[in-house]
């Protein structure tokens, strides 16, 4: 039960559950359906009851560096996963280059199942001129679009000046 804890005591506050079990997406926007005559298309009908058929996961759904040296690279890997039934295909935008972001990927068709790995890298550098009293933050939304959605992943990084 959630109402209870591992050691059987009651909770105090309400457990949050993550957005892949309750079914719900975060940082998505859907994109117009367009009919593909060519993509491949599975119908059984075991599988005409369930709504959500295609799309990726990201895993983690957000990136955060945290405090980053100034004039240092460092990159972290993002998963991910084709959770739909049919194999689906990708594209990164990029980030502008004053962020100090770039995504690493290889392109192509990802098949139902299985994952590709982004490679998120940053360098860290401060633009400002003003004080900002020694820490920079650097937020932006990396965007992958994919044939059903757009996705968007957070990236946030503190730069140490």
């Amino acid at each position: 039960s959630l109402m209870v804890d591992v050691t059987g005591q009651t909770r105090k506050e309400k457990v949050i559950l993550p957005s892949y079990l309750q079914g719900k997406k975060p940082n998505t926007i859907p994109n117009k359906q367009v009919g593909d005559p060519v993509a491949g298309k599975v119908s059984i009908s075991s599988l005409a009851t369930r709504q959500d058929l295609t799309g990726f996961h990201l895993i983690p759904p957000r990136v955060t560096f945290g405090v980053l040296k100034e004039g240092c690279t460092y990159a972290t890997t993002v998963v991910m996963k084709n959770v739909g039934v049919n194999f689906s295909r990708f594209r990164v935008k990029q980030p502008p280059p004053y962020t100090g972001l770039r995504v690493m990927y290889t392109p192509g068709p990802v098949a139902a199942g299985l994952q590709v790995e982004l490679e998120i890298e940053i360098l860290a550098m401060v633009l400002g001129g003003k004080d900002s009293g020694g820490l920079e933050e650097v937020s932006h939304d990396i965007e992958i679009l994919t044939e059903t959605e757009t996705l968007l992943l957070p990236v946030k990084a503190n730069i140490l000046c």
